[in-house]
């Protein structure tokens, strides 16, 4: 990276900053103001004629998560006695899904924007919490306290809750954003 693009994306990053400060908006508001568009778009073609929910359909975690898993199980059985043949969260990842497709049953902008978010924090606390009854075990396995368990999970519930922030947004054409169940924007 040259010294150029690491100034402008430095200098980008403290105008959006600033802008974020001196309109005393937070981060939600920032982001809000920046995805309502696309929900926008998302809420006018869900409401058109015609136009119905496909039968929902999950692939477990998205991303290849739920995949790689189940490779890793059926390739290393010790991993899958260990960590079991799918991800402990997995079920939390189907939730999130179900609210994905039908976009959270909204039927305006701030609501999809709103049920959006929900549905992601939702999932974080999920994962972070799906280290349940299996803390004393790992702790056991990989010599660590439970407190740094429960931290790596929601270590991984938070990198899942930016993931899908990031990823998941309406409009983007991908098979797991917001409202998949509809037509593509």
């Amino acid at each position: 990276m040259t010294a150029y693009k690491l100034f402008g994306i430095t200098l980008g990053v403290a105008l959006i900053g600033g802008a974020l400060q001196a309109q005393d908006w937070s981060i939600e508001t920032f982001l809000r103001a920046i995805e309502t568009p696309a929900h926008d778009v998302l809420m006018e073609g869900v409401q058109q004629p015609g136009v119905t929910l496909v039968a929902f359909e999950t692939d477990g975690c998205s991303g290849g998560l739920s995949q790689a898993w189940r490779a890793m199980s059926s390739t290393f059985p010790k991993f899958a006695e260990a960590h079991q043949s799918r991800p402990p969260w997995e079920d939390c990842c189907v939730t999130h899904d179900r609210a994905y497709n039908n976009a959270g049953g909204a039927l305006e902008a701030a609501a999809s924007f709103d049920a959006r978010l929900a549905a992601d924090t939702t999932l974080r606390s999920c994962v972070a919490a799906s280290a349940g009854d299996r803390v004393e075990a790992l702790s056991e396995m990989y010599d660590l306290s439970a407190a740094q368990i429960e931290s790596a999970y929601a270590q991984i519930a938070q990198t899942m809750f930016l993931v899908v922030r990031f990823g998941g947004a309406p409009c983007t054409d991908l098979p797991w954003r917001w409202g998949f169940g509809y037509p593509s924007c």
